[in-house]
């Protein structure tokens, strides 16, 4: 176009229309001399621009709107970026180079506690649980913020997380190893995002040469477990208490659950035609939906339940409306009112496994898939799918009979080898 070669005018043609009135100039370019104008494209989109060549080759660089900048201001910028054409350097290469700079710098500054809050921004909504994001959460702003939470990402090095991991893997290794993964995703969304370049400083390939074997800092404490000789004269006691706190731990016992699975239990869970109680993997461990056949039992010990729960979300309520049976209150009953108070809830799971494997005589699939646990590498579990349920039906009644003081040679229904 005849204008990018033409010779500038020196008169500043828009020295007369400060202000409002240069907002009032019809579309097109209004020139001010020296290569600047005012483009004016709509009523809305008036910007300044300063045009110039470059080894022979026209350019055109946007110096901002005329809402942000004046006359005067856009003066200023053209003048600065022809003192850098006159020393041989394009403006907008310049531009663009002081903006990288100026976000490396930022990154330069980006705290450990701001990379932290931003991870779990981003990745909140795809965790199993408020309950998980919230111990993820509480767990490295209690022990990683004290130390570095302050500290430029960029700047944190393999002796600054063994400032935090050394001394509590020592004292509770699990947590540590929770931990360091925990430090390690935070590094590693840093690095994604350009705050911090090389290695990650928590990565287990390095941290694992810094510490001593997990078997010599603590020995493995199994959760105190009930014989399953002794299940039977347990639950005969057990079911003398007619509190919503012995139902739900008996109902615990015979699914093989957990404490939480049990005691969160909802009525639309239970699916009482065909015995079924499923889980939703936002209330599973593993995060996989889980199914329970109910035996007789236990759907006897539903159907009561119901016609006394006043019609409530859970199956066993607590003290106060719409909430569950409290943490710990299983805990409460087995300690002040069973008088066993040296086993552990957790560890009526145990029983039942050391049944299957001593009473039952399953196979392992069959009983790990009955306490939720995943069987195999990840590839082995997409091949295998079946949730075995019919097998797994036969093996939850043989157990509720078993727990029911059944004959030994009574209680064991066939459950044929796959």
């Amino acid at each position: 176009m005849w204008w990018l070669w033409q010779k500038e005018r020196t008169m500043r043609e828009l020295e007369k229309l400060k202000g409002k009135k240069l907002k009032t100039l019809p579309v097109g370019l209004h020139g001010d001399g020296a290569g600047l104008y005012l483009q004016v494209r709509d009523a809305h989109a008036r910007s300044w621009i300063l045009r110039y060549m470059l080894n022979g080759r026209p350019r055109m660089m946007g110096l901002g709107s005329l809402n942000d900048f004046t006359l005067a201001e856009a003066r200023e910028a053209a003048t600065e970026a022809r003192k850098l054409l006159h020393a041989g350097k394009d403006p907008i290469e310049e531009r663009d180079r002081a903006k990288v700079e100026a976000k490396l710098a930022a990154a330069a500054t980006k705290t450990f506690r701001e990379c932290c809050e931003e991870y779990l921004a981003a990745h909140r909504a795809g965790w199993r649980s408020e309950k998980h994001a919230r111990q993820w959460a509480d767990s490295v702003a209690n022990h990683a913020f004290p130390k570095f939470g302050d500290v430029a990402v960029a700047d944190i090095t393999t002796p600054v997380v063994m400032s935090v991991l050394g001394p509590l893997w020592k004292k509770t290794p699990e947590s540590a190893s929770r931990l360091r993964g925990r430090i390690e995703s935070i590094l590693d969304y840093a690095k994604a995002h350009g705050f911090r370049a090389g290695d990650n400083p928590a990565a287990w390939s390095i941290i694992e040469h810094l510490l001593p074997a997990r078997a010599k800092v603590q020995k493995v404490v199994h959760h105190a477990a009930l014989p399953h000789k002794e299940m039977a004269g347990f639950m005969a006691q057990l079911r003398k208490s007619e509190s919503v706190t012995a139902r739900a731990l008996e109902f615990l016992i015979l699914t093989a659950a957990r404490m939480g699975e049990a005691r969160m239990a909802r009525w639309d869970e239970i699916d009482f035609d065909n015995a079924l109680w499923t889980l939703p993997e936002a209330r599973m461990k593993a995060g996989e939906e889980h199914a329970v056949p109910l035996a007789p039992a236990v759907v006897a010990l539903l159907l009561k339940q119901r016609s006394l729960s006043g019609g409530g979300v859970y199956v066993f309520p607590g003290l106060k409306a719409g909430e569950p049976l409290g943490g710990s209150a299983m805990g409460w009953l087995m300690d002040k009112r069973l008088g066993r108070g040296e086993l552990t809830i957790h560890g009526f799971r145990s029983t039942f496994r050391d049944w299957c494997s001593e009473v039952a005589g399953v196979e392992r699939e069959l009983a790990e898939k009955a306490l939720s646990h995943a069987v195999g590498d990840a590839t082995e579990r997409a091949y295998n799918r079946t949730r075995l349920l019919e097998k797994r039906r036969l093996l939850m009644e043989n157990w509720a009979n078993y727990c029911g003081g059944a004959p030994a040679g009574d209680n064991v229904l066939p459950l044929r080898r796959a």
